[in-house]
């Protein structure tokens, strides 16, 4: 049977609902249908809001899973039962079930040393893993190189990590040149797989006060953290407008 999705609205947005988001994926790669993936947050959602390209940039996405702890407790005050989906756990758990499959896998984003010491790691963690990698300060003729590797190689999973929402651009605009592959925005997730930055420990993921946790390993983006209370707040008061 069919893995099924159900939508819910958050403010002009929506959240794919579902306990099996991996398997979900996995029907659609056997199918032959690629898909877009959206982790999605409370800074982001704030975003979009001011900025219409960005709404729009999330709503053409296949799959839009709540990432964050705000989109969570919003589901919850609103009598939805839903768990969190960090992205880096979806990406993570796509990595290697992907890779079981003996299909190839793209990682494009973050600086050079960070990016060769993630590709490392998972080399270390999956034996016979298939990657192909790049940095994300590549020039604008090496990334027209990059996007014929990708178009010749045909990865099943891409993993974008130059930020939201220069992610979610870039994979709107590039993702026909694999049409059949999974493409997930993963931020900052390379970061952690490099090992220079770790996550947080159990309790904080538990609370959903992962946020607090980042803000501590990164107080510069405490403005951006100012998003979850304005999400909150504003989703509780706002009508769900149509999606």
């Amino acid at each position: 049977m069919a893995i099924s999705l159900k939508k819910f609205p958050i403010l002009n947005l929506s959240v794919d609902l579902s306990a099996n988001y991996p398997g979900w994926l996995l029907d659609r790669l056997a199918e032959g249908l690629g898909s877009y993936v959206v982790t999605l947050n409370a800074e982001m959602s704030m975003a979009a809001e001011k900025e219409p390209a960005i709404a729009k940039v999330i709503r053409a996405a296949d799959l839009i899973i709540p990432d964050g702890a705000g989109i969570v407790l919003y589901l919850k005050f609103k009598g939805i039962r839903q768990s969190r989906c960090p992205g880096i756990e979806l990406a993570e758990s796509m990595v290697k079930l992907i890779s079981e499959r003996g299909y190839p896998i793209a990682f494009y984003g973050g600086k050079p040393e960070i990016i060769e010491q993630a590709t490392q790691r998972w080399r270390d963690r999956v034996p016979g893993i298939s990657l192909i990698t790049r940095h994300g300060y590549i020039t604008p003729p090496e990334i027209e190189s990059w996007k014929q590797t990708l178009k010749t190689e045909q990865p099943k999973l891409i993993l974008v990590g130059l930020g939201v929402p220069r992610q979610e651009y870039w994979i709107q605009e590039n993702r026909a040149l694999c049409p059949q592959s999974i493409w997930i925005g993963v931020g900052g997730s390379f970061d952690i797989w490099s090992g220079i930055k770790q996550r947080a420990p159990k309790f904080f993921l538990d609370n959903h006060l992962e946020w607090l946790y980042r803000l501590y390993q990164e107080p510069w983006r405490w403005r951006r953290m100012l998003a979850l209370p304005h999400f909150f707040w504003k989703a509780i008061l706002s009508k769900p407008r149509s999606i």
